[in-house]
């Protein structure tokens, strides 16, 4: 009997490996003992996406209906379906349903971001704003105000989309560049180098223009009040490019968490899968930062969490985190509305404020799960 190479063992575990994980290009089969166990699994993770569904149905229902004024809720169906000009039905058509839509795509966004990001860097706690893309946003906007006088929403997101797309593809250039191949540390080291520098510019710019600091400092709690639908159409092309681009990938990142040569060996290309990777992050992030601010936590939560319910599996974590991400934004935007009525908090501080206990929690009830 000859004895087995050791290229022979790799094309072997790759084989075995593609029979349990399945092959984003080539899928296989499994074992017909293993089978009746992943039907009911997707079954019963199937099961829980509808709850899902339908738990983001109730947010975005009470999300029309909460606000600084009470408004019937019989009132708020007419102000939907049949305006009649009044100020309720204009309250709940131009402000409460566009601010809900607003957080329906920007939650999605951010949420999707973050498990991306998780899944390319291989750390469960990792989200877009360790690469800086926030932070270039920022940047951009910043200039758009201290430069060219921009102050209005709709005016500078488009800056602060150029800004999230150049400062990814800085990271991605600078973590990529020497020898060797692309390592999920080195990204990590050039985001982390590249916001440090970014945050210094923008103190220093809006320490020497009060009025960048007066607009950057509403900008950059992160909010869905005052966005009109301008803001939501300008953004939603670039949401919905990178929400398929995401969704497309789960099969490419679960053979990419293997590592690139037994990634490789299935079919995958993990150079390839990190590039599309990046700018599906770059689309998400900067858009929703462009579009409301940067809000915090989304991203990094909600993939965490859904992991102790789908495990590594990729493809289930971002539906899941699809629904849920923007079901959480939501709920803290209403969160925000009821606390200090009829004033209210910016989402992107009861998303803070929420997200850290809720971490803590999740990280000291069960080991984090390794990617």
């Amino acid at each position: 009997m000859r004895p087995t190479s050791p290229e022979d063992s790799g094309v072997l575990l790759a084989r075995r490996t593609a029979r349990t994980t399945g092959n984003p290009d080539r899928p296989r089969q499994p074992d017909g003992k293993d089978r009746p166990d992943r039907r009911r699994a997707d079954r019963l993770r199937a099961a829980g996406l509808l709850v899902a569904l339908l738990a983001l149905f109730l947010i975005a229902v009470l999300s029309v209906s909460v606000g600084a004024r009470s408004i019937p809720f019989g009132t708020v169906l007419r102000g939907l379906f049949s305006p009649d000009g009044t100020e309720n039905a204009v309250i709940v058509q131009d402000y409460r349903l566009t601010r809900t839509l607003l957080g329906l795509a920007v939650g999605a966004g951010l949420g999707l971001a973050g498990a991306l990001m998780q899944a390319l860097t291989r750390n469960p706690l990792a989200d877009p704003g360790l690469l800086g893309i926030e932070s270039g946003a920022s940047a951009a906007v910043v200039t758009a105000i201290g430069f060219l006088g921009i102050t209005s929403p709709s005016g500078y997101v488009w800056f602060a989309m150029a800004g999230s797309a150049l400062t990814a593809a800085a990271v991605y250039t600078l973590g990529t560049a020497g020898r060797g191949a692309p390592s999920p540390i080195r990204l990590v080291l050039a985001g982390t180098a590249v916001n440090a520098s970014l945050i210094a510019g923008i103190s220093t710019l809006t320490f020497l223009d009060r009025d960048s600091f007066a607009a950057l400092r509403v900008w950059s709690v992160g909010t869905l009040a005052g966005r009109g639908d301008d803001v939501l159409l300008r953004v939603l092309p670039f949401l919905l490019a990178g929400l398929l681009l995401a969704l497309a990938l789960g099969g490419p990142l679960n053979a990419l968490a293997l590592g690139d040569e037994l990634g490789s060996a299935l079919g995958a290309r993990p150079a390839r899968t990190r590039v599309l990777g990046a700018l599906a992050v770059a689309l998400l992030c900067g858009a929703a930062t462009a579009a409301v601010g940067p809000i915090g936590f989304v991203g990094l939560i909600v993939p965490h969490a859904v992991r102790l319910v789908t495990g590594p599996d990729q493809r289930w974590l971002l539906a899941y985190c699809l629904v849920l991400s923007p079901a959480l934004l939501l709920g803290a935007d209403v969160l925000g509305r009821l606390l200090v009525r009829p004033d209210e908090l910016a989402v992107g501080l009861v998303t803070a404020a929420l997200g850290a206990p809720v971490l803590v929690v999740l990280v000291r009830r069960r080991k984090v799960p390794q990617l």
